[in-house]
């Protein structure tokens, strides 16, 4: 049987301590064995026993059944614990283990008071090993959370790094996609616009083809400032508005004018319905975009011809403006994706920054814009603004 009395006489807390203090103290000790990863004692129950640590170590745990514990300190060979919940009577502050299997001596709680009691000298040396415990902990604590705050320091660049990696190949495969769309949306006009300047030439002396090729030379034109418009929007961010009295009459005869002979061209019929004549106050010119890319959208989806409906109405201090086709219609997909950026359903492709385009335009008139769609039943855009902002 091991020496506990010699053992004590040599532990760092208990070499000050006469023999006889010694003695009594191992005579209320018994000596017992915990296997590897056995609990001890778990935080929050009442301290019944006081521990000194013969062979092997013992773990102390904050918070030892959470996901993200806290190892407080590691107590080997000599070393004492357990006497802080008998000293100020109050439920254990941690969870105690056998790390690799341990020899202790244990003393109830009563022996632990009656002894304290009796001999100051062991009360002086239960507070030592107090604050030494207290000590270790406040240091493994520390060390620890050092530890984490390298860890988390090293995740944080981590993170940064691929953050930045993310974006970096985001930013090449927005810029890769927006030069395509560009590309091919700007190809075809210039297409077009050389056709026609090549018939013009042609046809010197038949001023009639000149003018419908002049004509034709101009709406594309426009085409090409309304994709410039669409771009500088986008690349902007926001929209900055040029507000102007405007009758809606004329407004929409001007609409109606500016798509006619593409319209024309396909069989499709304009009808204007004026229910409300103005004045209203709008940015014109991004109004005029925002009809002409929905009265596209709508000539894109009567391919075998129909009908166009421009209408406005007064409503409680707004106006409403309807934009209608009798096309092919939306599925509800399609319907959901509309509105964002580079988003397209058309065979002939586009930016796809035209319909995220006119809600912004929209919004930034203080209104708001709603589709409404069924396959093969047409489509109605409904802009709600305001009627004086």
């Amino acid at each position: 049987m091991t020496d506990h009395f010699q053992f004590l006489k040599e532990a760092y807390f208990f070499h000050n301590l006469d023999d006889e203090t010694i003695r009594r103290v191992v005579d209320v000790c018994r000596e017992q064995t915990f296997d590897e990863r056995r609990v001890l004692f778990e935080e929050g129950e009442r301290g019944g026993r006081f521990f000194i640590v013969l062979e092997g170590e013992v773990e102390v745990w904050k918070d030892y059944k959470d996901p993200e514990p806290d190892m407080l300190a590691v107590h080997g060979k000599g070393h004492l614990f357990g006497e802080m919940a008998l000293v100020d009577d109050l439920p254990r502050s941690a969870t105690v283990i056998a790390r690799k299997g341990a020899r202790l001596l244990v003393m109830e709680r009563e022996d632990f008071h009656r002894i304290v009691t009796e001999k100051s000298a062991v009360a002086l040396s239960v507070l030592k090993s107090v604050s030494q415990m207290v000590r270790k902990s406040n240091q493994s604590y520390v060390d620890n959370l050092r530890k984490r705050n390298r860890e988390l320091e090293k995740a944080y660049s981590e993170l940064e790094a691929a953050q930045e990696e993310v974006l970096k190949a985001e930013r090449l495969s927005t810029l890769g996609k927006f030069a395509s769309l560009i590309l091919h949306d700007i190809k075809n006009p210039l297409s077009i616009l050389r056709g026609y300047a090549e018939m013009i030439l042609m046809s010197l002396d038949d001023r009639k083809k000149i003018r419908r090729s002049a004509q034709k030379i101009i709406a594309e034109s426009d085409r090409l400032n309304l994709l410039a418009g669409e771009l500088l929007d986008y690349s902007r961010g926001d929209i900055r508005l040029n507000m102007q009295i405007v009758d809606l009459k004329g407004f929409l005869e001007d609409v109606a004018a500016a798509i006619e002979d593409r319209f024309k061209s396909r069989g499709i019929a304009i009808r204007i319905d004026a229910g409300y004549t103005g004045p209203v106050l709008m940015d014109r010119d991004r109004m005029l975009r925002v009809l002409l890319n929905l009265a596209d959208n709508s000539r894109k989806a009567m391919p075998q011809g129909g009908e166009f409906t421009m209408s406005v109405k007064q409503d409680d201090g707004t106006y409403v403006l309807e934009v209608s086709d009798t096309g092919v219609g939306m599925s509800d997909e399609v319907k959901s994706k509309i509105f964002e950026p580079f988003f397209s359903s058309s065979e002939s492709a586009g930016t796809g920054l035209g319909m995220s385009i006119v809600k912004s335009i929209v919004e930034a008139h203080q209104g708001s814009l709603t589709v409404s769609s069924r396959r093969y039943g047409g489509t109605q855009f409904r802009i709600v603004m305001p009627q004086f902002s």
